[in-house]
């Protein structure tokens, strides 16, 4: 299970991307980027970042520790923005902290390079999960000491937001014309070779044993969380063996 922290300051909300995640102490001293449960689409983008994450980590890609915060709504009661007292009097409870790695820089496709190797690995995971937010223009990525890393999954596996229409959803091919990696030629087909084997019915229930239970709960046309997550593991372990031939907008 994932580490569970308890946050003891809010240092700052993060302004980018389309979120509005925070930068948070713990009872544990470090730093964590808090992503909040009353945000946006709430919980199941937070089980999109846990699945995702730990999914990436477990095929060899550079991802932030995942960790549980727990948040008192009244952490930032002195907060001077009235929309970040919102997010933090919503998401009392359990919330998703990610390692603060301090030196970072995002990554731009005009000022880093990135082998075919790399860059088809990142392809395919982002298929596989069908990633809509790695643009060009929000990469979500980092780059620190010359290490490539993945950041912000939660607009990933978008057929959880409607899971009666899931399995048609989870069947369509995923556009990579607008990817951040796009224009380094990305070795697709040995990344397949390398990574869909990997995929297996163990490695998915390893993941999805990870997301807290709290976030399962309640989830409409599901009699148990076990089900819940085994509905998350289907559709990965189906698109891996055939997801690149799916891959569009790329040579």
């Amino acid at each position: 299970m994932l580490k569970e922290v308890i946050a003891t300051r809010f240092i700052t909300p993060l302004r980018e991307g389309g979120s509005l995640p925070g930068l948070v102490e713990a009872d544990d001293g470090g730093a964590y980027v808090l992503k909040f449960s009353g945000a946006g689409q709430g919980r199941k983008t937070l089980v999109a970042e846990v699945v995702v994450g730990e999914l990436a980590r477990r095929l060899g890609f550079r991802m932030p520790g995942l960790v549980t915060v727990e948040l008192n709504p009244l952490l930032g009661l002195g907060e001077p923005e009235q929309q970040v007292q919102d997010l933090l009097r919503s998401s009392g409870g359990t919330n998703l902290g990610m390692d603060f790695l301090s030196g970072a820089l995002g990554f731009d496709p005009l000022a880093f390079a990135v082998d075919p190797r790399e860059a088809g690995r990142i392809v395919w995971f982002d298929a596989l999960v069908n990633n809509v937010d790695r643009s060009w223009r929000n990469p979500n990525m980092l780059m620190r000491q010359g290490e490539l890393w993945l950041i912000d999954h939660g607009a990933t596996m978008i057929w959880h937001h409607n899971w009666p229409g899931a399995v048609a959803s989870a069947a369509r091919p995923y556009d990579a014309s607008d990817h951040a990696l796009a224009s380094f030629a990305p070795d697709v087909a040995a990344a397949a070779a390398d990574l869909a084997p990997r995929i297996t019915e163990d490695l998915l229930a390893e993941v999805t044993a990870e997301i807290p239970e709290v976030w399962l709960a309640g989830e409409p046309g599901f009699d148990s969380a076990d089900a819940l997550r085994r509905a998350y593991a289907e559709p990965l372990l189906e698109r891996a063996a055939v997801i690149h031939e799916r891959i569009e907008g790329i040579k």
